[in-house]
């Protein structure tokens, strides 16, 4: 399950190389003037595409973000794919964020859910519920935590590379959405949450909360 993090996502390689022969086709046979906004949009795609390296922080009681973005929630609400009352943290993507969704934990897959859905932006508090995502329910030794893909009003395309009993380590590689989405996160009650709605967050780098008996 490992990933060995190149600098652009695999996701990624098909679209360059086509967005790339194209641009240079336009740009040799009809000029700069026909081609600058294929290179243009070979620019951004590269840049939605990488994938660079990342490091955890030292803890083992610490819930590492499972994506790069911008908290927009960060509350006690019911998680619907373990039953049970919890603190959800949700992390809104961007367009200009790097998309590969990372484990939060050490832990052992149970549960692994897809649901069709509608496409709201994924900032919004619907989009947990009506938007189409993954869930992915983890027992970290123990202790249960849920995390859930949501595609947003462009993302429409959620990949997910884990399954059941699959064990998967803490900031490794499980899934990517393609442009512009959401991961919420859903945590026992006693997760003491160590960042606040606005915060411009990082997976892997970033710790969202301190929950005690993780491995």
């Amino acid at each position: 399950m490992m990933y060995p993090h190149p600098i652009i996502a695999k996701e990624g390689w098909l679209y360059l190389v086509v967005i790339g022969v194209l641009a240079f086709v336009v740009h040799r046979y009809a000029g700069f003037f026909w081609s600058w906004p294929l290179w243009l949009f070979f620019i951004f795609t590269l840049q939605f595409f990488r994938d660079p390296q990342r490091i955890a922080p030292l803890g083992k009681d610490l819930v590492l973000s499972p994506a790069d973005g911008r908290i927009v929630v960060v509350e006690k609400a019911h998680d619907p794919y373990a039953n049970r009352e919890a603190l959800k943290i949700s992390v809104f993507m961007n367009v200009f964020n790097v998309h590969s969704n990372r484990s939060a934990v050490n832990g052992l897959i149970k549960q692994v859910t897809y649901f069709p859905g509608k496409f709201f932006n994924a900032s919004i508090d619907k989009a947990s519920t009506e938007n189409e995502r993954n869930a992915v329910v983890i027992d970290a030794n123990g202790k249960t935590i849920t995390l859930v893909q949501i595609a947003g009003l462009i993302a429409r395309r959620i990949l997910c590379y884990i399954h059941i009993n699959d064990r998967v380590k803490r900031g490794e590689r499980y899934g990517f959405i393609r442009f512009g989405s959401r991961v919420d996160v859903y945590l026992p009650l006693d997760a003491e949450p160590l960042v606040s709605v606005g915060e411009k967050v990082f997976a892997t780098n970033t710790a969202l909360a301190r929950l005690p008996g993780l491995d």
